[in-house]
């Protein structure tokens, strides 16, 4: 039998703690949209194929349609969001749009934390590597070549500093 009493959760997205009762089900894309109103996070496939719902946890990429928020409590997540500082679009978002990185938008949310998310993995060295682990966010429109043109520039610049 399914436990169908609501569960206190505080989960601390872009550095702000909510509150929450949620039902031990609920997977941390639908309490991100649903329950804290935060909806950059996208809802594509719902089966962790498409990517749109990308988000970072603890600086990792992760698909918050397979990840249910009651396992995320202690840890830190970042949404679209929160990703911007200060009024100051991250570096990536910026190289998203001096490249052309985007048709519709619908994927670009989780385009952004996953392209930030491989920078923070720090694994990506080529444009092939680059490409390949970027492969699970899905862009239906075709500007693949704009993202990883922006990611490579992005990663190039960090290369200087």
């Amino acid at each position: 039998m399914l436990n169908s009493e609501k569960q206190s959760i505080t989960l601390n997205v872009n550095g702000e703690n909510h509150h929450l009762e949620i039902l031990p089900w609920v997977s941390l894309l639908d309490a991100l949209r649903e329950r804290i109103h935060l909806t950059g996070t996208k809802k594509g496939c719902d089966h962790g194929q498409c990517g749109a719902c990308t988000v970072l946890i603890d600086g990792k990429r992760v698909l918050s349609c397979l990840s249910l928020a009651v396992m995320k409590e202690g840890t830190e997540i970042t949404t679209v969001e929160g990703i911007a500082e200060n009024g100051n679009l991250h570096p990536i978002q910026q190289a998203f749009i001096d490249h052309d990185a985007f048709q519709c938008g619908y994927c670009t949310p989780g385009q952004i934390c996953s392209a930030v998310g491989l920078l923070n993995e720090n694994k990506a060295e080529t444009r092939e590597e680059v490409q390949d682990l970027m492969s699970g966010n899905l862009c239906r429109c075709g500007a693949n070549r704009g993202i990883i043109n922006a990611v490579m520039s992005v990663k190039q610049a960090m290369s200087y500093e």
